[in-house]
């Protein structure tokens, strides 16, 4: 409740022209650091979730207007997060001319270069298998695993049933254990 109502307070003052960039700035303090992990766990590279964490507020500055309540405003953003994540990867695979296996073996190059990435041996091989799951599957592996958002949430933000959720998360999960049962060694 008490996240309901910040929320409908920041709705409130963003309404107001006099107060709206109070609002903007009460949003940031709340929702920064869940805003940029979300897309951090899609992007992987820090400098490219920063680039679409600076696209998602100005989306939320834009559009923060026209949202309708359908859903809490942390799943609205939540979604904004997710599509511009999607946008960012298939931009950065046209720019490289990289699809595909070549765009997973790139990104897994990367991953292992990043030096923001936790150096602890089985995170990285955690990102490893998360980077060769199907792009769906590692979406809603991160946010199952990492964040623990409800199903129900989740279906909101991906427009995807429940029952396929659970499926492709059921699938991520036995897919992440293959990986790491075979490359513990490493």
């Amino acid at each position: 409740m008490k996240e309901e109502s910040e929320d409908q307070k920041i709705l409130s003052l963003f309404a107001d022209e006099k107060t709206k960039e109070k609002a903007f700035r009460l949003l940031i303090d709340k929702y920064q650091k869940d805003i940029y992990y979300a897309i951090r766990r899609i992007v992987y590279l820090h400098d490219d979730a920063n680039d679409v964490t600076q696209n998602v507020f100005i989306k939320i500055w834009r559009y923060l207007d026209k949202f309708r309540g359908d859903s809490s405003l942390k799943t609205w953003i939540t979604k904004i997060c997710v599509n511009e994540s999607l946008t960012f990867i298939e931009k950065k695979k046209k720019l490289l001319n990289l699809y595909d296996d070549s765009y997973t073996s790139f990104m897994l190059r990367s991953v292992e270069e990043e030096k923001y990435f936790s150096s602890d041996k089985i995170q990285q091989i955690l990102h490893k298998a998360i980077l060769q799951l199907p792009q769906k599957q590692q979406i809603v592996f991160a946010m199952r695993y990492y964040d623990e958002t409800p199903y129900e949430e989740m279906s909101k933000i991906l427009d995807t049933s429940v029952g396929a959720l659970k499926a492709s998360y059921h699938f991520a999960v036995k897919k992440v254990e293959e990986f790491i049962e075979k490359n513990s060694d490493l």
